[in-house]
This record gives structure tokens, sequence and C-alpha cells, in this order.
């Protein structure tokens, strides 16, 4: 029933030896080991399944380089009434996965040949780690049951056509015909996903909401975007007696932000991307540094060195993007005419946006930004519906008769609106 090859290991038991061969799996093609079978394929069974399961799980966890967690599935099966494990290693990306205690070396390094797990020369490890310099978006699924409603739903809006012969174009097929990782982000299963949290105060003591967006990429990225919309709140000034409108953060640094993280996200780890807005602030946490041979001041001086180059071609077929390359610029640009700048916090395995309220200020009184708001509130109804009167703003506010009066005067005197009638008739229009 069991026999060794290619694709499968047998093993009568649990022990240390198996990290080997779940490297030369990993390195090669994937494939099965079956714990508890002989090697003439006879159940032998496992006595202590669940101790042997979590041995194993230590092993992959800490035994092998790079984490290999996301690439193995652990099992257990019954045969002839005994139990057996049975570990799937895929064909993971991050290659060479090698033993943590031996290192990237030949007795370190193991490939599968026939149903043997052999050491790998020097020249074969060169040579796998200049074949798998590839992104992971170009990398082979592990899902390869994917679907395309939401991002073919997009493109046919824009008067692009998505089918198949589009798959390959996008890169979404491999040339034999199996569906890459760019291709899983952008399905409707993607496994990745964005989380915003809105905070009281300046700190994380306090949650006020909480959102994760998932499904594919563009969905996430419509979605998130729609709701730090939703939390942009304007504030209202008058120059030159004229009412203007401000929101607390610049649309297209909250856009930009949002595109460069999901762009430029290091998907081979399992995070995700997290957005954090406070009253003075938003932040934007993307996991991955600066690319290979980029330093911090490049990225201000426009030089464009993207993750994910399949996946930022999408995103400008689609004109979510304009350009490459002109992002941050363009944000420094427009923070600059509030004296104020947004800052970047890059580490080996993240990069971060600040992106700060313009409107914030600490010694801004509650009660201005409340007459603020209320004034905002009148002007819109006047728009909306032509005039009003006293009283409505009474119910509007749930504030006094002396409170509503006060407010119609500052409106008046800031020539925004303008009084008719007499008595009990008196209303009010914009000026």
């Amino acid at each position: 029933m069991f026999v060794e090859n290619e694709y499968v290991e047998l093993k009568s038991e649990l022990t240390k030896e198996i990290k080997k061969e779940i490297v030369a799996f990993a390195n090669t093609k994937g494939g099965t080991i079956y714990i508890g079978v002989n090697d003439d394929g006879t159940i032998k069974g496992l006595k202590n399944i669940n101790k042997d399961i979590e041995a194993l799980s230590g092993m992959i966890r800490e035994g092998i380089k790079s984490d290999l967690s996301l690439y193995t599935k652990i099992e257990t099966n019954k045969f002839e009434g005994k139990e057996i494990i049975v570990l799937k290693i895929m064909n993971a990306p991050n290659k060479p996965y090698y033993l943590a205690d031996k290192g990237i070396i030949s007795n370190g390094v193991f490939f599968r040949y026939g149903n043997v797990s052999a050491p790998a020369s020097d020249a074969m490890i060169k040579k796998l780690i200049k074949e798998n310099h590839d992104s992971f978006e170009s990398e082979v699924s592990s899902n390869q049951d994917l679907h395309f409603d939401y991002v073919k739903n997009v493109f046919e809006n824009k008067g692009i056509i998505f089918n198949k012969d589009k798959y390959k174009i996008l890169n979404l097929l491999n040339e034999d015909n199996y569906y890459t990782n760019l291709a899983l982000l952008l399905s409707d299963e993607c496994p990745f996903s964005i989380k915003c949290a809105i905070f009281e105060g300046n700190n994380k003591i306090t949650f006020k909401d909480r959102k994760e967006f998932n499904g594919s990429l563009i969905k996430q990225v419509e979605e998130t975007l729609e709701y730090l919309n939703l939390v942009n709140r304007i504030r209202g000034k008058i120059i030159k007696y004229k009412r203007v409108d401000v929101y607390d953060y610049p649309k297209y640094a909250i856009r930009e932000s949002v595109l460069n993280a999901v762009i430029n996200q290091n998907y081979n780890y399992s995070g995700d991307i997290l957005i954090s807005v406070f009253d003075n602030r938003i932040e934007v946490i993307s996991l991955g540094g600066l690319m290979s041979g980029i330093t911090f001041d490049d990225i201000f001086a426009g030089v464009s060195q993207t993750r994910n180059k399949n996946l930022a071609n999408v995103f400008y077929r689609l004109k979510y993007v304009e350009s490459y390359g002109t992002g941050i610029g363009r944000m420094l640009d427009i923070y600059s005419e509030f004296n104020m700048k947004p800052e970047f916090s890059i580490s080996d395995n993240s990069f971060k946006v600040i992106l700060p309220n313009v409107n914030y200020n600490e010694e801004i009184s509650e009660s201005y930004i409340n007459k603020v708001t209320q004034k905002d509130q009148i002007i819109d109804y006047l728009k909306k519906y032509g005039k009003i009167k006293r009283d409505t703003i009474d119910n509007m506010f749930n504030v006094s008769s002396a409170r509503s009066k006060a407010i119609l005067c500052e409106m008046q005197k800031d020539q925004i609106i303008e009084k008719n009638g007499t008595g009990k008739n008196i209303y009010y229009v914009l000026k």
C-alpha cells in the first residue's frame, strides 16, 4: 500500500533524522512522509501519537531554517487500527532550506534524488540560491483552487477583459499553467489581510473600533481606503470670509501609504498589514524592510525598487497608482504645505509610515472643536435645505436657545450667513 519514491518517504518511528527528509522535500518538489510505517510498507503504528506530533512540530519550527511552518501540514490517519502521522511538505519558496544546527553547507542542505535524500554539493547550493531569488509572487501557489470573482468585476468595470489569456499576461499563471502566488494574492481566497484599529487618544490603551479586511488585495485596498475616509474628519476654517475644508490627513497621503504597504509587503511572512489611527497620527506598518541595495536616502530621491513587481503592475493597469517612484516625494510635498512631514521608520523586517494629523493641536480646546463642527453642520444643512431657523439648531445640537443664538451671531459676524424675516419668522440663509 505504501511505497517509497521521489515524493514519498516511510518512517517506522519519529527520530531527529526526519529533519533531513523534510529539508530534502522542501528543497526539491515537495512530498509526503508517513511516520509509523515500515520500509516494506507494513503498518507499525505509533504508541504516543500526540507526543510525537508535538515533537515533530518543534523540529520543523526550531530545527529547520528558513521557517517551514506555512509549507508543512501534519495530519493523523488510522490504518489496520493503528495510528500514523502524515506529514505533507510543499515545494516551498525561500530555498535553500537547511538544518539549523548545520547551516547552509553540504551536510546541512539536502535534496531528493529518487527515493533517497542526499547532501547537496556546494555548486548545487549556489544554483538553488540563484534559481530561487525570484519574489514570492512568482512562486507556484500552494492553493490551486482559486476564484477571481471580485477582481474580474473590477477589471470589467474599467473596460478591461479578464480571462485565461489575461492570466498569463498578468503572470497569474506560470508556463506550466499553475497559479502563482500573485494569483493567490488577487484571488477571493487570499490568506493575508489588512487590520485597522482606531484608538482613543494618542496611545494603544483604549480601542474605539477595529476592522479586518479580507479577500482579494484589490478588495482590501478599496475597503480600507473607504474605512479610513470615514474617520478622516474635515475641519472647517474661515479664510478671507470663505469656508475652507481641511482633512485631518491628505487623502493622497493615506492612499499612497496603504498602496505602498500592500505592493511592497513581504508575503513570505505570515503577518498582516497593520493600520493604527490615533488622535494625532495614522501609522501604517508592513512587513519587509528595504530591498537589497536600496538605502534610506534612495527612496526619498525617487528610486523605485518594488518588491512585488507583478502586483504593482496590476495596480498600475487598474490606475490605483499613477507612476513608480514618485509617491513618497509627493507625500512630502503635500505635507510641506502644512509645515509638517510624514515620518518613516525602517528596520530589516518592517516599514512604518507615520502620517501626522494636520488639524491636530494639543492646545486646542474641545469646545472650539465642537463649535467648528456645529458651524460645518449648519452650512451643510443650508446647502441642502436653503434656510434654517434657530429652533432647528436647538434640536439639531440639543443646546439652549442662548447657545444657538451665539453660534448664529458668530456666523453672521464672519459673514457666512445672513438673517431674514422678523419675529417668529426669522430664518437664516448662506450669504
